[in-house]
């Protein structure tokens, strides 16, 4: 649970000093090479070991050794307004969803990008024409070549292109609910068009013309490749898996086939975008629960699947959009557990990153959900460089067991220094025998990176471990001793959930 708000009256409890707690101690997401440390993968439960799939390439990742990044999206103005300083160099980027430009994380909302035609369907007022049948294309476009010139100024920055329009889904059957309005105004325009049409015939062409005519998305996606295209662009919720049937006893957490069927359908959207943004934000009802990681591990398979339906010569990155609270109570954080269940599937399974979005951050962001991601991120990056010659990103096996990209408890220390969080250890061969058996590697494009032998990851950990004792043995020994308090306290709080979560 939250911790109780004592902050400044009118001070948002996300940027309370008193409840915030960033006082020093954050992530070090610059890691060190494999000569400042080594660490390993927690050693789990022996199963056959699987025969190697294909994996098709994948782009390489924005920062180089760095095959898990996590951003976080905070509306920080506010607290800016209070003089309150967020210390946020813990993530890899930071950015506010308020317009300001040249953010590593760019948010194109309906306002911010072209001209969105949609509806309020407060007020039922139609903007640029409501429908995408009656959208104006060029004058769209014109917009959207300003909007991306203020928004992403510099062209050579690299970074993430989120386009957020969600009033309506491009695929009519989709548009359920609240936006059934958008099938009765398609087919009211075409019955405009032609009086003697049936209201069957009207629907029929109504949903082809929709559908044409959403193909608007495309034409965006197209546009900020050609003008920025060191930014990795793509829409928000796509794809989707609507494995929503988490309460039911049997739930497997599998997209249906039709939702897969769908999801082909939208082959050219696919094509369009050089990275997915597909969101796992959990329910209360998901607490603790097991169901979680099945929904969260499908919803990225399923977005890991249609980037490679383009047969592009590499498959576009995977970024998971989390909450690190509950969509539903906002104020309660997500335990280890449940970061497992989220971060670490994602990582576990291939994603390229995470974009943590919300605001209700406090002392849990030192106390629990910093401590993880250095820990899944660096697994990440060191499962990269030992067993995949820092080519390529590692992925289960199996995607549908229960191995995480998790540093062994006995065989690191996470100690926190001057501000930034190091980690600090030394993987035995057994445990870099036990990370081969689990996990394969996906290569980046244009590398090779053939999973190491037994032999030679013995020759690659003795090569390390020499190194490290030749460079920087002096510098560990002097943030061990610094901060040999809170390292053990934090060992054996990440021991206790890892071990749970893999038992």
């Amino acid at each position: 649970m939250a911790r109780s708000l004592t902050s400044h009256p009118g001070v948002p409890p996300f940027c309370s000093r008193s409840n915030l707690a960033l006082g020093g101690q954050h992530i070090f997401l610059s890691f060190l090479s494999l000569s400042r440390y080594t660490a390993i993968l927690i050693m789990l439960p022996t199963t056959p070991r699987l025969a190697p799939a294909h994996l098709p390439h994948t782009v390489g990742p924005l920062f180089e050794h760095q095959p898990f990044i996590v951003t976080w999206n905070i509306p920080d103005l506010v607290c800016k307004r209070y003089n309150i300083s967020l210390d946020t160099s813990a993530f890899k980027g930071v950015a506010t969803p308020a317009k300001v430009p040249g953010q590593f994380l760019s948010l194109f909302y309906t306002d911010r990008l072209g001209l969105y035609p949609h509806i309020d369907l407060k007020s039922r007022k139609e903007f640029y024409g409501g429908i995408p049948q009656r959208a104006n294309l060029k004058a769209s476009l014109e917009k959207a070549r300003a909007d991306i010139n203020y928004y992403i100024p510099s062209m050579t920055n690299r970074g993430l292109a989120v386009i957020d329009w969600e009033e309506w889904r491009p695929l009519w059957d989709r548009n359920w609910g609240t936006k059934r309005i958008y099938q009765t105004l398609s087919v009211a325009h075409v019955m405009q068009a032609n009086l003697s049409l049936s209201v069957q015939q009207a629907t029929v062409k109504a949903k082809q013309q929709f559908q044409v005519r959403a193909n608007l998305m495309s034409g965006m996606l197209a546009l900020g490749r050609a003008m920025r295209p060191n930014y990795l662009w793509g829409f928000y919720l796509f794809p989707n898996c609507y494995n929503y049937g988490w309460k039911d006893q049997h739930y497997t957490g599998q997209c249906s086939k039709e939702v897969r069927r769908q999801n082909d359908e939208l082959l050219w959207l696919w094509e369009s975008s050089t990275a997915l943004y597909p969101s796992v934000y959990l329910q209360t009802s998901l607490a603790d629960n097991p169901k979680a990681a099945l929904m969260v591990r499908n919803r990225v398979q399923e977005a890991l699947r249609v980037s490679a339906l383009p047969g592009w010569s590499a498959t576009a990155p995977v970024f998971v959009y989390m909450r690190p609270v509950f969509v539903d109570d906002n104020k309660r954080f997500l335990s280890q557990g449940d970061l497992i269940s989220t971060v670490g599937e994602s990582v576990a399974v291939g994603a390229s990153g995470a974009v943590l979005w919300g605001a209700t951050l406090s002392f849990y962001l030192t106390s629990t959900l910093n401590p993880y991601i250095t820990n899944v991120t660096t697994a990440a990056q060191l499962c990269s460089d030992f067993l995949c010659r820092g080519n390529g990103r590692c992925v289960r096996k199996n995607y549908k067991s229960s191995h995480y990209l998790h540093l062994n408890p006995e065989s690191f220390r996470v100690v926190n220094t001057q501000k930034r969080y190091f980690v600090l250890g030394s993987p035995s061969l057994a445990d870099l025998k036990s990370l081969s058996r689990r996990f394969n590697c996906q290569c980046y494009k244009g590398l090779k990176c053939t999973p190491r032998t037994y032999k030679e990851l013995a020759k690659a950990l003795m090569f390390s471990v020499k190194r490290g004792q030749y460079q920087n043995s002096p510098t560990l020994r002097k943030v061990g001793l610094d901060d040999t308090e809170q390292a053990s306290t934090a060992k054996d709080k990440v021991n206790k959930n890892f071990n749970a979560a893999d038992n």
